[in-house]
């Protein structure tokens, strides 16, 4: 399949928004070489997860109606977030239960919405991309949401070894890391301890670079690796696979 006719919509996200924006372009320049028409809709919000997360479904409901509205006259709908793919793929629906005529219109967003790697692994059926020089080796963190919820697991390996990237696993790839979302907040002790954990793991691999396709678990790595002097990067996945890397520093490192 190819995106030639597709009308796709990028969500954004609220970390690559706030710091990281270089991965919002990484994922236009994937999706326009796949064909894809691609817009950014400009009434975009948070999807409303921090709230979910925290119980305040009122707010999460607010913000998935301005969702929905934004979103629902395109084809696809693509996050560079497992976590904020999941949250509307898979939560939104629940958020009107109560209104059979809103959980038609979010059931109908929630099945056409999709994280890059996977949109572009399980939808346009891209088994490789072009390869592009890359430094060292890199190894791969599973993240929850990604993985547990939405199956992202075979994909980015499959991809990143298409555009010349050496995958070097970890013990535990799988294991969270310790962010959460509010998680990190509310137990700070348990997640340095996790994220701890996770830093010797990815330290052991010898690997250059660690990658990931949620800005939360990158964020909460890099910094842990900083403040334990460990000299590896942080990156999300799709800045390798456009081959953008050297248009920013390393995550945590500008």
């Amino acid at each position: 399949m190819t995106g030639s006719k597709l009308r796709v919509a990028l969500f954004v996200t609220c970390l690559v928004d706030l710091h990281r924006p270089t991965v919002g372009f990484a994922a236009i320049k994937l999706l326009e070489d796949a064909g894809c028409r691609v817009e950014v809709p400009r009434a975009q919000t948070c999807c409303g997860q921090p709230a979910y997360n925290s119980g305040d479904r009122r707010t999460a409901r607010d913000l998935a109606l301005g969702i929905l509205d934004a979103f629902g006259g395109y084809d696809y709908v693509v996050v560079p977030s497992g976590s904020c793919g999941g949250m509307i793929s898979h939560h939104f629906p629940h958020l009107f239960d109560d209104d059979p005529n809103l959980r038609a219109r979010a059931d109908a967003l929630a099945a056409k919405t999709f994280e890059i790697v996977a949109f572009l692994s399980d939808v346009l059926k891209i088994d490789s991309l072009p390869a592009h020089p890359i430094d060292g080796t890199v190894t791969y963190h599973d993240s929850c949401s990604g993985l547990r919820e939405l199956g992202i697991k075979e994909q980015p390996r499959r991809l990143l070894a298409s555009v010349g990237a050496t995958v070097v696993e970890m013990k535990e790839p799988e294991i969270c890391c310790g962010f959460g979302g509010t998680f990190c907040v509310k137990y700070p002790d348990i997640s340095v301890r996790m994220v701890s954990d996770k830093t010797a793991d990815i330290v052991a691999t010898g690997a250059d670079t660690v990658l990931a396709g949620d800005m939360g678990c990158l964020l909460n790595i890099a910094g842990r690796l900083q403040r334990e002097g460990a000299r590896v990067h942080a990156r999300h996945t799709i800045e390798v696979l456009a081959g953008m890397t050297g248009q920013v520093p390393p995550i945590g490192e500008i």
